[in-house]
């Protein structure tokens, strides 16, 4: 059995999309999910499973929510492998040791076309700042990410596919979960 984390998005914020993580754990485990073990209310999950399809993992649990809560969320499934990578390779910690209270991940559902890339790299809305790499947006905002221009629907509209975004202290704990 492989290790892996979905993260959904948009559910249970400001009263919208309201599911409870301990129901959500029940009907996961219906799935053939072993192991599951949820964080905090916004759609963090670490689940085992024998499967090593992502995406059919995302469908399953995509459908298991229509068929329980009658909503649809977006949903985006990585491995612990994966997790680890992400978490390795943020450049604003690597590179210029940022602030990590200021970091943020945006996970990506499809990495997204070089031409909407380099011009996503165009936009300038400092003092905050992104970087693309493949499926992942890593983003360092200085100030208050509830006021940054970058919310995922932007994200999304320029980079033509699902975002959801997590804080680094968020990422660190999903990636404690998937560890060793």
């Amino acid at each position: 059995m492989k290790k892996y984390i979905a993260i959904l998005r948009g559910i249970n914020v400001s009263g919208q999309k309201l599911m409870k993580m301990a129901e959500l754990k029940t009907y996961l485990k219906d799935l053939n999910f072993n192991n599951v073990i949820t964080y905090i209310q916004s759609g963090n999950i670490s689940f085992e499973s024998g499967s090593s399809n992502q995406k059919e993992m995302e469908a399953q649990i995509g459908n298991k929510i229509k068929e329980k809560y009658d909503f649809e969320v977006p949903i985006i499934v990585k491995s612990a492998e994966e997790m680890k990578r992400i978490a390795e390779n943020n450049p604003f910690l690597n590179d210029r040791q940022e602030d990590s209270s200021k970091l943020s991940v945006t996970f990506l559902a499809d990495e997204p076309d070089i031409e909407l890339v380099n011009k996503f790299r165009t936009i300038n809305y400092a003092p905050d700042e992104f970087i693309v790499v493949e499926k992942v947006l890593y983003g360092f905002v200085p100030v208050s990410y509830g006021n940054t221009k970058f919310s995922n629907n932007f994200i999304e509209s320029k980079l033509k596919t699902t975002a959801t975004t997590r804080n680094w202290k968020t990422v660190l704990k999903l990636l404690e979960m998937v560890g060793d």
